[in-house]
């Protein structure tokens, strides 16, 4: 107990004291928001990484779908690492940094509004991002109840208070350059912990192929008759299966938290170095989650899923580590939390502030009162989620884990089409934007109240939201087309920021006629 509080003092000490010396950088808006553009590869990527995998990963996925479809889970992570991370770099880095820079957007309710002249768009997609992300924020919380139970004989509702109390010291005092500062070490102790972790269990086990034929031993006979099914190549179920991958990789495309990442780039080169790290993290941290959750059939002795739910499979597995193996993990999976925390509390107080109350309530706001505006936000963000966790945890609330769920599809099957078409078609509409946002927010909140008259595929939200997500990329377009064209002019100067002249060394480009 001694050695798991001491490693917890130190790591929160540290948040805190980098909150402190990054106050700096946080004294104006685009200090506070986007760390002054100027944010290198090595931030940015750890920044990205841990704002996309949370204790809702680690804990909570992790276990629900290593349990449903064995070792064929850790597709997910890799699909995570190669379209999640590395694909939306590649697609979204370089043409969101631009083009954000040249409309002086700073979030992406702002980016739609300027994008597409329309006043309206940007307090539509603000109320959006605001619905859906204060009840992602608190699903956060979940995967730490059953850890901290297990590790420390503390009350889960002392432990939600004092990380939410220290994430938000150190977002309020430092803003989005001691978050990135934060997520880097943070992103450290994920990955060496996931690596520990995994050996650990493995050992436990008896060693990888020991592991590997126990599972291919375990039948489940109410999910399938195949033999060995948990240790196969796509697992018992491989069309829901895709359904979790397109979810949880593509989604992130048209997350706030996660785009606004690359506002913030600071180079060509940081986006080529970033792309490669960001990968590589996400195939560590993602993989090697959903491998470890794989596993999760070997410990069926210890739980009965049916009484105590899947968030109860990974604290199975780590019950027996010893005390500095536990400590690390419970640090872990603290620091999953709160980056992914201080992430989406910047991202949903800077969008009340500068998209909804700004423009609409509070019109003279200077950059001093804007900042101040979105520090007190932050605080009652944290607040409301905090609530919120804590009487899920008391009451057993079903209807807000099932709106947590749900959050993820909504705001991706809202926003990832017209976002990524918008950076690169001129013929985008505003119609088309609009069908997006109504089709991906309603479709999830029908799923939520009346799920069980869906067709069979649908009826699962993680598959709901992949369905909004790719029926956007669809719909956007084909609305588009059928629609008046944007003015030609106006589209023509949004666009003009792509066509800046820049000069290059000649290793990189040879120049005409060479």
């Amino acid at each position: 107990m001694v050695i798991k509080l001491i490693m917890l003092v130190i790591f929160f000490a540290v948040m805190v004291y980098i909150g402190f010396y990054c106050r700096k950088h946080a004294t104006d808006v685009n200090g506070f928001i986007l760390g002054g553009r100027n944010v290198g590869p090595w931030l940015t990527a750890f920044a990205y990484g841990t704002s996309y995998f949370s204790a809702v990963i680690f804990i909570g996925y992790a276990g629900q779908f290593g349990w449903k479809y064995g070792l064929a889970s850790t597709w997910i992570g890799i699909g995570n690492a190669l379209i999640g991370s590395m694909l939306a770099w590649v697609i979204l880095g370089r043409r969101t940094r631009i083009m954000t820079h040249h409309l002086q957007s700073a979030t992406m309710p702002e980016f739609f509004g300027k994008r597409f002249d329309s006043k309206a768009l940007k307090i539509g997609a603000s109320l959006i991002v605001f619905v859906f992300l204060i009840p992602y924020t608190a699903s956060l919380y979940n995967g730490l109840s059953r850890l901290f139970g297990m590790a420390f004989d503390i009350d889960y509702t002392v432990c939600i208070v004092i990380m939410a109390v220290l994430t938000g010291i150190y977002v309020i005092a430092g803003g989005y350059m001691a978050t990135a500062i934060n997520d880097f070490i943070q992103g450290i102790i994920m990955l060496i912990g996931i690596v520990a972790v995994i050996a650990a269990i493995l050992a436990d086990k008896g060693g990888f192929m020991e592991a590997i034929n126990g599972l291919a031993n375990v039948s489940d006979q109410a999910v399938t008759a195949q033999p060995g099914a948990f240790a196969s190549f796509f697992g018992p179920d491989p069309l829901n299966l895709l359904g979790v991958v397109i979810l949880t990789s593509l989604g992130t495309w048209g997350l706030p938290q996660m785009v606004q990442k690359f506002y913030a780039i600071k180079s060509e080169k940081a986006i080529s170095k970033g792309t490669i790290i960001s990968t590589v993290f996400a195939l560590v941290v993602a993989g090697g989650c959903y491998f470890l959750g794989g596993f999760g059939r070997l410990y069926g002795d210890k739980i009965n899923v049916a009484e105590e739910g899947f968030d109860a499979i990974i604290p199975a597995m780590l019950s027996d580590l010893p005390p500095v193996l536990m400590g690390l993990v419970v640090i872990l999976v603290l620091s999953a939390s709160m980056s992914t925390l201080s992430s989406l509390v910047m991202a949903s107080s800077s969008t009340l502030t500068l998209d909804f109350l700004k423009d609409n309530f509070m019109k003279n706001m200077n950059e001093k009162k804007q900042v101040l505006i979105i520090r007190i936000l932050i605080v009652v963000f944290i607040a409301i989620s905090v609530v919120i966790a804590i009487i899920q945890f008391k009451s057993r609330v079903t209807f807000i884990a099932q709106l947590m769920g749900i959050s993820w599809g909504a705001l991706a099957g809202s926003f990832l089409a017209p976002f990524l078409y918008g950076l690169y078609w001129k013929r985008v509409t505003r119609p088309a934007v609009w069908a997006s946002f109504i089709f991906g927010s309603g479709l999830l909140i029908l799923n939520l109240f009346f799920g069980s008259h869906f067709p069979i595929l649908l009826q699962s939200p993680v598959n709901a939201g992949a369905f909004a997500m790719l029926a956007g990329l669809i719909i956007v377009p084909a609305v588009s087309l059928c629609t008046k064209k944007p003015d030609a002019d106006r589209v023509g100067a949004i666009f003009a920021g792509y066509e800046k002249k820049v000069q290059v060394p000649q290793k990189e480009d040879l120049g005409e006629g060479q």
